[in-house]
């Protein structure tokens, strides 16, 4: 397996597991979903939209954009800017905003070079407003350790809230499906 076929391996992985826990939400009444939890970002719901953002920034850093911020109708909908007409009202809402972002990521790393995995990308913080350089590929690989990261979070938030069992987010289960194994 090359490097490239890793990457891309990781983030299919990564798609399937935050689908998985979207479908395991579902489940949940609005309440839950914004039940202040000590974990992650304080909710399943922001800690959902956390995930997304994240996402999103990275893909436009890794895409050129050095100051990425979420589109102004997308990010008038994320914690912290809920009010008004724009405000994502439902998983639904998220789910269809996570799947065009999903294709984004998919476009991306289907044109991805073994050679530009060395290039450094430029982001801009968005708290110090300090511009930073990384490698492509350590953008890339913290995606994904990100999204585990998060994910063990809202496993957690999910057996807190009585969700039983949690979804199996384990790369070898993703791989067993596949293969019917």
């Amino acid at each position: 397996m090359t490097a490239i076929e890793l990457i891309r391996r990781l983030h299919q992985h990564r798609m399937w597991s935050n689908h998985r826990l979207l479908d395991a939400v579902q489940s949940l009444t609005h309440e839950q979903l914004q039940c202040s939890l000590e974990i992650g970002q304080g909710s399943v719901w922001k800690t959902l939209t956390h995930l997304m953002a994240a996402e999103f920034v990275w893909l436009e850093a890794l895409l050129g954009n050095e100051s990425p911020r979420m589109r102004g109708d997308v990010a008038g909908r994320l914690p912290g800017n809920q009010e008004g007409p724009e405000a994502l009202r439902s998983l639904e809402e998220l789910r269809a905003e996570w799947l065009t972002l999903d294709q984004r990521w998919i476009d991306y790393l289907r044109k991805l070079r073994e050679e530009s995995l060395a290039d450094i990308v430029y982001k801009t913080s968005s708290g110090s407003g300090q511009r930073q350089g990384t490698r492509r590929s350590d953008i890339l690989l913290h995606v994904c350790t990100h999204a585990q990261y998060t994910s063990a979070q809202l496993n957690n938030m999910l057996r807190q809230l009585g969700h039983s069992p949690p979804p199996d987010l384990m790369l070898i289960t993703l791989a067993r499906q596949e293969t019917g194994l």
